[in-house]
């Protein structure tokens, strides 16, 4: 069932996708600063859409990991040492 909706979806995407990009077919030119590229504007704009996820997805991917190493680092200041039984007795290498 999940792979099935899963397809669909995909499907359906790629469709829009086609859809848009044949919708704004007109071509523009892009200034990069060092380089200007021409691309057709449904390309331009699905690009600049993929490069914006990728970069969100990233960015949130790099702050959990900082607050799951944070959450480790206090979960182990936390955490108490382990100790003999009797801590009181001194302990006699070998001896009983």
């Amino acid at each position: 069932m999940r792979t099935g909706l899963t397809l669909l979806l995909v499907v359906l995407f790629a469709v829009f996708g086609a859809v848009f990009g044949a919708l704004n077919a007109e071509t523009i030119t892009v200034d990069l600063y060092v380089r200007s590229v021409s691309a057709p504007k449904g390309a331009a704009l699905l690009a600049a859409l993929m490069l914006g996820w990728l970069c969100g997805g990233c960015l949130v991917w790099f702050a959990r990991g900082r607050r799951e190493r944070r959450r480790v680092k206090a979960a182990t200041a936390a955490a108490v040492p382990a100790t003999p039984a009797a801590a009181d007795e001194p302990v006699v290498p070998g001896g009983a």
